[in-house]
């Protein structure tokens, strides 16, 4: 079977259809791991090429995209699906980037020689098959097939049906490029049908799937959760913080702050809740209002009181992604309190301090446990391309394997490579 017929034909069943991309995924990893860093840099550096060349063909693909869930679907939600000439663009230049980074493979890790003349070294090394499962942005179908591409391992791309003909036109250029570059078109799939049976098949894909990585709503993380038998990398909902301490200066915080609420609303590392110390509360609150005209600021009782515009919160307010121009504000006693408040609603994405006093960002940076933790900036420079990584396949918010931002390096296990010379164990 032709990789042109696999995106034609009708799959007979979720299971087959995962078991024909997994084996052909499987036999691409191991050309894949066993090519050249610059034939991998090649690969990339054509498929970036070719979605420039295919502009047109991926604007009407999204296009359609749109226009089939403009009407029924939030502004955010569309804001994260909607491509335009800039956004294809800067997709293109994350591809070179990636190509421009140090190979992650073969990478010496750690190297000893035993008394009884053993040489181990502890090299890196891919992953294997990466099941990529995600929701709505297009974009992630060109990040990670070349993160993974550049790391040495095969993906298969399971996008939402809402950016089905976006995906699809993205993955030809990513194919393509391997083509040109002599490598197996394999090496990047995507599913061939919308049915949502093939996500629990790839979860369970032992045989097949190494890692599985999922990037979308809780709803969709707690799928992986319940349903995988493969080992997951879990991308979970960006519940992130920024706190105005005492020592802030405000007119600061407040430019962070709004830029990190509302530069992109629809994005993981968006600001959803901001945390204000009692002390300074009185004139940061007015200076965010003004700051933040369109943005809807929902508020404990006692942060109501200090200006009208703000709206009393629901209990639940203080856990939600709004992933919208909404979000909740929280006045607290302290340093002591902020911490608490925030370690109990994070998701463990994206946590900000502001602050000139550098007792208590410190303090902040080392208590809060998050795996990104920033003091005077904007939550929504939690991102691959913005941490020198090119791009990123996702946000991991997990304590194993990879954490923060996940990149190249992140997407590489090791091996032990052990040289002797006839040593035979007593």
């Amino acid at each position: 079977m032709t990789l042109t017929e696999l995106k034609t034909e009708t799959p007979a069943s979720p299971a087959d259809h995962v078991a024909t991309l997994g084996a052909a995924a499987r036999k691409a990893a191991r050309a894949l791991a066993a090519s050249s860093a610059e034939t991998r840099d090649r690969a990339i550096r054509a498929s970036a090429a070719r979605l420039r060349s295919a502009m047109a063909t991926i604007l009407k693909a999204n296009a359609a995209d749109v226009a089939d869930v403009v009407d029924h679907k939030p502004a955010a939600f569309i804001d994260r699906l909607r491509l335009d000439k800039a956004r294809v663009a800067a997709m293109a230049q994350a591809l070179d980037e990636i190509a421009d980074l140090p190979d992650p493979l073969g990478r010496e890790l750690a190297h000893t020689r035993r008394p009884n003349g053993l040489d181990i070294r502890r090299v890196a090394v891919p992953i294997g098959v990466i099941a990529m499962i995600f929701e709505s942005r297009p974009n992630v179908a060109a990040d990670a097939s070349a993160i993974c591409i550049k790391s040495g391992n095969a993906i298969i791309l399971r996008g939402g049906s809402d950016s089905s003909r976006s995906t699809a036109a993205i993955v030809a250029c990513m194919q393509a490029g391997l083509a040109d570059a002599g490598l197996p078109e394999a090496c990047v799939q995507t599913v061939g049908t919308p049915d949502r049976a093939v996500v629990g098949e790839l979860l369970r894909a032992i045989d097949h799937v190494d890692l599985a990585i999922p990037r979308g709503g809780r709803s969709l993380v707690e799928l992986v959760q319940r349903e995988a038998r493969v080992p997951t990398l879990l991308h979970l909902d960006g519940n992130c913080h920024s706190y105005i301490h005492a020592g802030a200066d405000v007119a600061q915080a407040v430019a962070v702050i709004a830029n990190a609420k509302l530069r992109r609303t629809g994005v993981c590392g968006a600001t959803e809740s901001i945390v204000i110390d009692r002390a300074i509360a009185a004139q940061a609150i007015p200076a965010l209002a003004d700051a933040m005209p369109n943005c809807e600021l929902r508020s404990d009782p006692e942060a109501c009181a200090i200006h009208a515009r703000l709206l009393p919160a629901q209990a639940n307010d203080w856990d939600l992604e709004y992933l919208d121009a909404i979000a909740s504000v929280r006045i607290v006693d302290d340093l002591d309190a902020a911490i608490a408040f925030v370690s109990e609603h994070s998701s463990g994405h994206t946590d900000a301090i502001m602050t000139r006093d550098a007792d208590a960002a410190n303090r902040f940076l080392l208590e809060i446990d998050s795996a990104v933790v920033m003091h005077n900036a904007s939550t929504q420079f939690s991102d691959g391309g913005e941490f020198g990584m090119g791009a990123e396949i996702g946000i991991a918010t997990g304590k194993i394997h990879a954490r923060g931002p996940v990149g190249v390096e992140q997407l590489t296990s090791f091996k032990y490579l052990v040289r002797g010379d006839g040593q035979t164990r007593a």
